[in-house]
């Protein structure tokens, strides 16, 4: 069965640095847009952060030029580097695979949880 699997979150205070990886388990892998989503505390939507469409990047406004996205088709692994980490970065990240209207196509998983805090 197709899942997500994302790792890599912690609390790390502000200016610092944190890897996310997910595994996204699909035999079809290579074919999918990937996308990096947020929800932060309080805040009942899912926001999209990062996307790789054609292994074309792109970013909100927000965290252009902290965060970089991509991807290991070997390893069926999206990753997302995440720099210069700010309090308003504190969120629980998921990734999923994205339709055409950028949305995420698979059951969500579980998350990992970011933290920045002094």
């Amino acid at each position: 069965q197709a899942r997500l699997e994302e790792s890599g979150g912690g609390l790390v205070q502000p200016g610092g640095s944190l890897r996310l990886s997910c595994v996204v388990r699909t035999p079809i892998f290579d074919y999918f847009a990937l996308g990096w989503f947020r929800q932060a505390p309080g805040k009942p939507q899912r926001e999209r952060v990062a996307q790789i469409k054609a292994g074309k990047p792109a970013y909100i406004e927000s965290v252009k030029g902290r965060f970089t996205i991509s991807r290991d088709n070997a390893k069926n692994t999206t990753y997302l580097q995440m720099n210069d980490l700010k309090p308003e970065d504190t969120a629980t990240y998921y990734c999923n695979t994205l339709d055409y209207n950028d949305n995420g196509i698979m059951p969500w998983g579980q998350g990992t949880q970011v933290t920045v805090s002094s």
